[in-house]
């Protein structure tokens, strides 16, 4: 009892800095907006703001755009998690895959998400599949690489009583590597997403379509500063969105199950 108080005092204690903080900076905002130092159009108040969020919901073209991005950011996410997860537990198996495919993974992690766009472009053309092509390419391997690093981690004693108990062939990776290896594959589906989310963003931004980013294209040229601020906040709370209620959630039962995380 006495714990589960002292967890939401603590969780009420964070709420109520976060909120303090959020607002410390809505009143700089509004003060360097009042003060005139830029213009409104390069620079627009906080009601300015608030007013475009509420234009972009009343007409239903920002939960269009949120909702087309996150489809697109649901697939090639998908995807990328399917291939990057075995993958990675084969990397960190066979020493020479790892030597081969994973030295190449490592050079194209290097790679930022937006040097795969005009590939993108020239293969499959101003399309969904350019764009699917740039979210996958961009988190694939950041996936791949940090599940591989956690299957180098797993205690030696665990590999070797595995063919002993009986755990061989495709046993091996279900009921010894992979759950062994649980608490890395959530941290590389974490930083998978991260990296998903910002090459969406890349990919959107070149081809004019419906989504969070082509928005904020469209504020650009429209000069609307107030709408491209506005999709940038919507893209800010979807990433802390997802961190708080999805991941937040994962690295919880990895914190119970295995005491790290």
């Amino acid at each position: 009892m006495a714990g589960d108080r002292w967890y939401w005092r603590d969780r009420l204690r964070k709420g109520v800095v976060r909120s303090a903080f959020l607002l410390l900076l809505v009143c700089i905002w509004q003060g360097l907006a009042s003060a005139g130092i830029w213009n409104e159009l390069i620079f627009p108040a906080p009601a300015e703001v608030v007013l475009a969020l509420g234009g972009g919901l009343a007409d239903g073209t920002l939960p269009t755009a949120v909702l087309a991005s996150l489809v697109r950011l649901g697939i090639g996410y998908g995807i990328s998690l399917a291939i990057g997860i075995p993958l990675g537990l084969l990397l960190g198996r066979i020493r020479l895959l790892d030597d081969t495919v994973g030295s190449l993974a490592i050079g194209l992690q290097a790679l930022p998400s937006i040097c795969w766009l005009p590939l993108a472009v020239l293969w499959f053309g101003l399309s969904e599949a350019a764009m699917q092509f740039v979210i996958i390419m961009g988190s694939l391997m950041a996936v791949t690489l940090t599940v591989r690093d956690g299957v180098r981690t797993i205690p030696t004693p665990y590999l070797r009583a595995a063919p002993i108990l009986g755990a061989t062939g495709w046993r091996f990776y279900r009921y010894v590597l992979f759950p062994a290896s649980f608490p890395s594959v959530v941290t590389g589906a974490k930083l998978g997403w991260t990296f998903a989310w910002r090459s969406l963003m890349a990919a959107e931004l070149l081809y004019v379509t419906t989504g969070i980013g082509s928005t904020l294209m469209t504020g650009r040229e429209l000069h609307d500063m107030a709408l491209v601020v506005a999709a940038m906040l919507i893209i800010v709370g979807i990433g802390l969105i997802t961190d708080r209620l999805l991941f937040r959630m994962g690295e919880e039962f990895v914190h119970r199950r295995w005491g790290v995380g």
